[in-house]
C-alpha cells in the first residue's frame, strides 16, 4: 500500500483546505453573512496550520494562497516554525535537548 496521495485525495484536500481559508477570511473581513464561531474559527486555523504542515503550501495550494490572506499567514507561520525548529537544532543543539526534557516534564507533571 502507497502512502502517496492519489489526485482525487489531493483534490478533497485542496477543497476541505478552501473551505477553512475562506471562512477564516470571512471573519477576519468582518463579513455579515457568516456567524463568528471562536471553536469553529480555531478548528479551522488549526485544520489549515496541519495540513501547511504536512504539506509544502506553495507546492500544493498556490491557488488557496493567491486568493486568501488566511491561509497565506498560517503557511508563512508554519515555514517560520520549521526554520526556527532546523535553527535550534543546528545551532543550538543543547538547548534543544534542555527544552526538549522540560517539555516531556511538563507534560509527565
Amino acid at each position: 500500500m502507497s502512502n502517496a496521495l492519489n489526485p482525487l485525495s489531493l483534490k478533497a484536500f485542496e477543497a476541505t483546505a478552501a473551505r477553512a481559508a475562506a471562512y477564516l477570511d470571512a471573519c477576519d473581513n468582518g463579513g455579515t453573512h457568516v456567524t463568528l464561531d471562536p471553536d469553529y474559527y480555531q478548528a479551522c486555523g488549526c485544520l489549515l496550520s496541519r495540513m501547511f504542515s504536512l504539506f509544502e503550501a506553495r507546492h500544493t495550494f498556490p491557488d488557496l494562497l493567491s486568493r486568501s490572506a488566511a491561509a497565506r499567514e498560517i503557511a508563512e507561520s508554519v515555514g517560520m516554525g520549521h526554520r526556527l525548529e532546523t535553527s535550534l537544532l543546528v545551532f543550538y543543539p543543547q538547548l534543544a535537548s534542555v527544552l526538549g526534557r522540560a517539555a516531556a516534564r511538563g507534560r509527565h507533571a
